[in-house]
């Protein structure tokens, strides 16, 4: 950290009037938490972090080992539009953790993000991501889940509440920094869609960790409740959260070749032959939830065959086309995580498997633009199509045994991330559910 910054960073606080800061970082399962601090305290702050009980978070250290330090990142501080403007304004900084000699702390999960970053620039490249993010608005967040509208993809309904939430969303959202692409409405009925500008891997995990939080508080203040639950509703597609990769030597895209009629690199190839041999291993990550595998079913537009291609939706993977003269947008799209993941660990582990692939020059399967779904059992062996784990409890058992996962997580979160899986599919094992009993009940 400069000086510089750090000054520039209590300018900012007291010109503003911020009277609090929120330090934000995340659990291994991705979800924020939150240490504030007066303003005040901020120089301080950042100079030697702030302490917490690392034990009381999910996956972080042991209680014999707990002290932690959180150390705001200047250039995230951030003023949150949703909160008092006045005397009393509410910043935000995300935070580095570290151990209390100051070394950075391996359960970390942006941490485990800026190592596989590390690599990358290793190996002279810088990793670039645009997501979108997918998700539910609902009346209330009570059991079952009551829909707004009736529209499907794109549709513009009359009298639309979700418009406004959205518009409000996107303004909030460029207030704090992030650049928005798209927004529409998706296929589910009461299901939408943001997509948020490229940007490098590292800002990306920030960005949508901020946004899955603005398009809660924008919903609650115009009393909605918004949900990334994967597949809160059983008829009806699932959310997920597709991710454009791609990586870049200085200002040349990787992934670009003028001389191959689709533009795609041989680097580009081998990327993607690291996605698709690694995928099943890394969907513990990816797809990190009991709900998740709910999503993943065949008719609901998300994918369940590890293939890839140039055009078709179905796929695990594909290559969108790009305009003549555009080099820059060259990518590949993967389909199949859920917007619900950690995006520091889900960015760090597609990362690790397609540097792999570049490092070992992996030869992707020959890419297909039929459906996988519709091919035979012995069409899709002969082409090399496996598939993605369908429930939870097997991709647990795949991550488990994975040695790219186990190195990407680090030794420390790899073992605490499949401890929490097996308690939660142990505890959905358990639990007896409507469908059961509305099933055997009368019949046993």
């Amino acid at each position: 950290m400069e000086h510089a910054d750090a000054s520039y960073v209590v300018k900012q606080a007291k010109d503003h009037k911020v009277k609090f800061i929120r330090l934000w970082f995340t659990d291994i399962l991705g979800f924020l938490k939150s240490v504030a601090i007066v303003v005040d305290e901020l120089e301080d702050a950042l100079v030697d972090g702030v302490g917490f009980d690392g034990s009381s978070i999910e996956g972080f250290a042991r209680a014999d080992e707990s002290d932690m330090l959180a150390v705001p990142i200047p250039t995230s501080f951030q003023i949150l539009p949703w909160r008092p403007q006045s005397d009393h304004a509410v910043a935000r900084m995300f935070c580095e953790v570290r151990q209390p000699d100051g070394t950075p702390y391996e359960g970390d999960p942006r941490f485990v993000l800026q190592r596989a970053l590390k690599r990358a620039h290793d190996m002279g490249f810088t990793f670039y991501v645009g997501p979108e993010l997918e998700f539910f608005y609902f009346k209330e967040d009570q059991p079952p889940p009551k829909v707004l509208d009736r529209g499907g993809y794109f549709d513009l309904t009359p009298l639309d509440i979700a418009s406004d939430l959205r518009r409000d969303t996107i303004m909030t959202l460029e207030q704090v920094g992030i650049d928005v692409e798209y927004s529409h409405h998706e296929g589910a009925p009461s299901q939408h869609e943001i997509d948020l500008r490229y940007a490098d891997a590292l800002t990306m995990a920030d960005s949508i960790m901020t946004t899955r939080l603005v398009v809660k508080e924008i919903a609650g203040k115009h009393g909605i409740y918004a949900s990334f639950m994967p597949k809160p509703l059983a008829a009806f597609n699932g959310s997920g959260m597709h991710i454009h990769m791609s990586l870049f030597r200085g200002d040349s895209n990787a992934f670009f070749d003028p001389g191959n009629p689709e533009h795609l690199s041989a680097t580009g190839e081998q990327f993607v032959a690291g996605i698709l041999r690694h995928a099943a291993e890394l969907a513990l990550v990816t797809n990190q939830w009991v709900n998740s595998y709910k999503r993943l079913k065949p008719g609901f537009e998300a994918p369940t065959q590890i293939a890839w291609a140039y055009r078709n939706r179905s796929h695990i993977l594909r290559v969108p086309a790009i305009k003549p003269g555009r080099s820059e947008s060259m990518r590949i799209e993967l389909r199949s995580p859920d917007v619900a993941c950690n995006p520091y660990l889900a960015f760090a582990v597609l990362l690790h498997a397609g540097l792999e692939g570049i490092e070992r020059q992996y030869k992707a399967v020959p890419p297909t633009e039929s459906s996988p779904e519709q091919l035979s059992d012995s069409t899709r062996r002969r082409k090399g199509i496996k598939q993605l784990p369908d429930t939870l409890n097997e991709a647990i058992r795949l991550a488990e045994k994975s040695e790219i996962v186990r190195r990407a997580l680090g030794p420390h979160i790899h073992e605490k991330l499949i401890e929490n899986k097996r308690m939660e599919w142990r505890k959905f094992a358990e639990h007896v559910t409507d469908y059961e009993l509305d099933r055997y009940l009368p019949l046993l």
